[in-house]
């Protein structure tokens, strides 16, 4: 198990608990936040893990670090399963392309382990006990599954409501997320021109079954991803180019 948010996080605390309820697990975390680090690597310095307990490490790096030395040097056999998260906001549409909580789970795929992630969608962090429930069934029906398909995982995503008011689990395609305003110029304490990249107003939208609507409806979105991103519809057409010659 890891994430993005560090291993003191709320999130990856709840998330452990209900996966011990049904398995043996494992925690290799970074040591601080790592939200947008994505699938990066950090391969300019070496990785120091540090043990805490008897079943967690932190690392002072990127979730897909964690998951690779989890994978290749701290666990004692291979896992079943590799579960992110509970990333403190949401992860749907274009954030899985940023998202470090994904990346950890997929970083899993490499190793043919199968990957969930799941994040909190908003709202007041303390509700994700409310959510046990619900996060209990869920694991217990993933693990329960024999024929999980290759280079797949799951992108979670509960809904910022109390666990009692959720509707149920919804299986969903992604939504598409557009971001206005982010990028902030303003001068450092030397006057030079620099720039923050966050905040600003985000818009979704996406189709009657993507994940922003179900998750705005209050179900629990599950959408199915995987790593080969070919456009398969347009392998003919862009042979038509006859690029190169």
């Amino acid at each position: 198990m890891s994430n993005d948010d560090g291993i003191l996080a709320q999130g990856i605390g709840v998330l452990a608990d209900v996966c011990r309820t049904v398995a043996r697990v494992t925690v290799v975390a970074p040591d601080r936040e790592q939200s947008g680090a994505s699938h990066s690597l950090t391969l300019q310095r070496p990785l120091r893990p540090v043990r805490r307990g008897s079943d967690a490490f932190q690392v002072d790096g990127t979730p897909t670090d964690c998951v690779l030395l989890g994978l290749g040097a701290l666990l004692d056999a291979k896992p079943d399963y590799v579960f992110s998260g509970i990333n403190h906001g949401p992860n749907m549409g274009e954030d899985v392309l940023y998202s470090g909580t994904v990346a950890a789970a997929m970083e899993g795929l490499s190793a043919g382990v199968p990957g969930v992630a799941v994040s909190f969608a908003g709202g007041e962090i303390e509700l994700l006990d409310s959510h046990r429930p619900w996060l209990e069934r869920l694991i217990h029906d993933i693990v329960q599954v024999r024929s999980f398909p290759e280079e797949t995982l799951l992108n979670v995503n509960l809904p910022p409501i109390p666990g009692d008011q959720i509707r149920g689990i919804r299986v969903t395609t992604l939504g598409n997320r557009v971001f206005e305003g982010s990028l902030v110029r303003t001068t450092d304490p030397w006057g030079r021109e620099v720039f923050w990249i966050g905040g600003g107003q985000i818009s979704w939208s996406g189709r009657e079954d993507s994940d922003f609507r179900a998750v705005s409806e209050g179900w629990i979105s599950v959408t199915p991803l995987h790593l080969d991103l070919t456009n398969y519809g347009l392998l003919e057409a862009v042979d038509r180019w006859h690029l190169g010659g």
